[in-house]
């Protein structure tokens, strides 16, 4: 399964990291310079969460940023209890 958000479409994507040695100038040295590049990726965080989508209760692939903005509609929690448990409490 992919690694992308349902709602933000945030997916994962490639990039460099740069390695690099000596002391920068403002601090009296000669100056940073880059001794390799090499490719990365960069993959958001992903969560499985139980969401309400189109009226339905389903489990979707979505983006911490997506659940800290309010895109995540979150079901109602449920209240059922066994029917032993009903006839019990109303017998009392």
């Amino acid at each position: 399964m992919s690694r992308v958000c349902f709602f933000t479409g945030k997916k994962t994507r490639a990039g460099r990291s740069i390695k690099r040695k000596g002391k920068a100038k403002y601090l009296g040295g000669v100056g940073k310079k880059t001794t390799g590049i090499t490719k990365r990726k960069f993959k958001p965080n992903i969560q499985k969460v139980r969401a309400v989508v189109d009226g339905r209760v389903c489990r979707i692939r979505v983006s911490a940023k997506a659940i800290r903005m309010g895109l995540v509609v979150k079901p109602v929690k449920r209240t059922w209890k066994p029917d032993s448990a009903q006839e019990s409490s109303s017998q009392d």
